[in-house]
């Protein structure tokens, strides 16, 4: 919806910081900015939440106003692909990949 403003957020996730969630589930989270300049990864028991910002076999989304085709691919090739290769991909749209899949695919320039 072009226009719509989110709702201000009661708390903001830091790098770093662990959340946990009904007392059992850990989230990692890993601030990875571009898509936008607060977004952020989440990584949980060999799976990584990436939502807009790693899609299976490219770079993600950075056609918003406040998104940094820079800052996405610092985030992407300084904070995602160095992470265990094992590790699941799921984004927020298209399928899933892995972390060896996409370092095949994308190449510092």
């Amino acid at each position: 919806m072009q226009g719509e403003v989110s709702p201000q957020a009661d708390k903001l996730l830091q790098d770093g910081e662990v959340v946990i969630l009904n007392g059992e589930l850990k989230f990692e989270v890993l601030h990875t900015p571009g898509h936008t300049p607060g977004s952020i990864c989440l990584l949980i028991d060999g799976y990584v939440l990436t939502g807009d910002t790693l899609l299976a076999g490219y770079l993600g989304r950075t056609d918003l106003e406040e998104s940094s085709p820079g800052d996405l691919k610092n985030s992407v090739e300084n904070k995602l692909l160095p992470l265990d290769e094992n590790l699941i991909i799921l984004p927020g749209h298209g399928p899933a990949s892995t972390i060896e899949r996409e370092k095949r695919g994308h190449r510092p320039s």
